[in-house]
This record gives C-alpha cells, sequence and structure tokens, in this order.
C-alpha cells in the first residue's frame, strides 16, 4: 500500500468491553426500558432483552472498558522492537485516566496516529463516549469535533482493507489467516470475554487476549505496507 506512515508514530490498540452489570436483574428499570427500546431492532421476536444483555457489551451506553492495550514501536530502522502494555482492572475510570495521560503525554503531536481494527465504528467512539461519561476531558487525538475527515489522526486497519467498498466487513481473524499472521484467537474470543470476567474472574486472561488483538493490529499495518512481520524476540511487555 505504501502508506507512507512512520511506524513509530504509531499507536496501536484495542479494547475490551462487557455489560456493565453480571446480571439482567442487576439493571435498572429504567435501564432496562431503554436497553429493550436500543437493541429492539437487532432482536428476533422470540429473543427477550434478558436474554439479548449477554451482549450488552458492545455499546458504550449499557457497557464498561475492562482493558485497554496498546502497543507502539521504539525503532524501526536497526533493532525494531514493539513495546505492549495494558491498562485493566474493575475501575474503568482510572483505565482511561491512565490512557489519556499516554495520549497527552507522549502520543499529542500533529503527527501522531491511533491505530486500531474497525476503531473508527468501535474503539474510537467506545473509548470517547465513556470519558464523557466520567467526566473526563477527551485528549486532542480523541476530539474530533471540527475536524475535517483528513485531519482525523485515526487509522483503522478494516477500513484500509475495504479499499472502498463500504459494504465489506473483514474480521481481524479473518485477515491475520489469509495474510499469514499468527492468530489472536488462539485462546478466547470476543463472545466470551464477560463470561471470562465475570463468571471466571480471569481478568488476566483477558488482557493477554487484548494484547494479541493489538500486536495482530499492528502486524496487519506492517503487512499492508509489504514488510517484515514482528517476530516474537521483537516483543516487549512492559
Amino acid at each position: 500500500m505504501n502508506l507512507k506512515i512512520k511506524m513509530n508514530n504509531v499507536l496501536f490498540l484495542d479494547i475490551e468491553t462487557v455489560p456493565q452489570k453480571e446480571n439482567w436483574s442487576e439493571v435498572p428499570e429504567i435501564t432496562k426500558e431503554l436497553f429493550s427500546k436500543k437493541t429492539a431492532y437487532q432482536r428476533k421476536e422470540e429473543i427477550t432483552p434478558e436474554d439479548f444483555y449477554e451482549r450488552a457489551g458492545i455499546w458504550a451506553e449499557f457497557g464498561k472498558i475492562i482493558c485497554i492495550s496498546v502497543a507502539y514501536f521504539t525503532n524501526v530502522t536497526q533493532e525494531r522492537n514493539l513495546r505492549v502494555t495494558s491498562f485493566s482492572g474493575d475501575n474503568e475510570k482510572q483505565i482511561l485516566i491512565h490512557f489519556k495521560q499516554l495520549l497527552d503525554t507522549h502520543f499529542n503531536k500533529s503527527y501522531h496516529i491511533l491505530c486500531a481494527h474497525n476503531g473508527k465504528e468501535f474503539d474510537f467512539p467506545y473509548i470517547a463516549r465513556r470519558m464523557i461519561v466520567h467526566q473526563i476531558e477527551l485528549p486532542a487525538k480523541l476530539n474530533l469535533f471540527g475536524k475535517k475527515p483528513w485531519e482525523v489522526p485515526h487509522l483503522d486497519t478494516m477500513e484500509l482493507w475495504k479499499f472502498g467498498d463500504f459494504k465489506h466487513y473483514s474480521s481481524l481473524q479473518l485477515l491475520t489467516s489469509i495474510l499469514g499472521i499468527p492468530s489472536p484467537k488462539d485462546d478466547i474470543d470476543g463472545s466470551e470475554v464477560a463470561r471470562t470476567y465475570y463468571k471466571d474472574k480471569n481478568l488476566e486472561r483477558i488482557v493477554s487476549y487484548c494484547e494479541k488483538d493489538t500486536i495482530a493490529v499492528a502486524q496487519l499495518l506492517i503487512r499492508f505496507n509489504n514488510e517484515n512481520l514482528i517476530e516474537e524476540k521483537e516483543i516487549i511487555k512492559v
């Protein structure tokens, strides 16, 4: 593709989300009503809002972030390293504050870019909406008000793969498979995150899954640019 961007100016990221409450019985009545209205167009008649609530994590109004994983290159000329770190836990506000601090202090220049798979429709707006819920001032990289399309500092690997075909959707797993990239889905997948969090209480497993997705996004961008994939020895977790 010859993207003409410096890889060390890109912050790769992925988020994991879950419903705000573990059980439907814990959801306030007004929220139940609003969730029922919000999901009516997606549910079949025989599926109740309660049955559908396990998917509530995909909406920022009814879900919450439990992990944000990021990756960035520290050297792209000689000894290339991809550093990976995560902000995770039960306190969503603290996760968002730590992520904001990273953006404000290390990825705040005009040439810095955020990159995710389906990030423009999911990760970026989800993070921004949850920051507003928690009264956190949006970092410049997420505040898109007044910006022209070419001024938005976001890169979406799914959008790049579309090549203008707006009806085309390709999952991260599909693209890694056909492009010879190690699969990030070798353990759990997105549909199992809520159960792993609430039932198994295994946040560490979710963080590992999120980091694998983040690395896979970096691998995709490298592959799109027809460069050599990252080797295991080049990945540093911090």
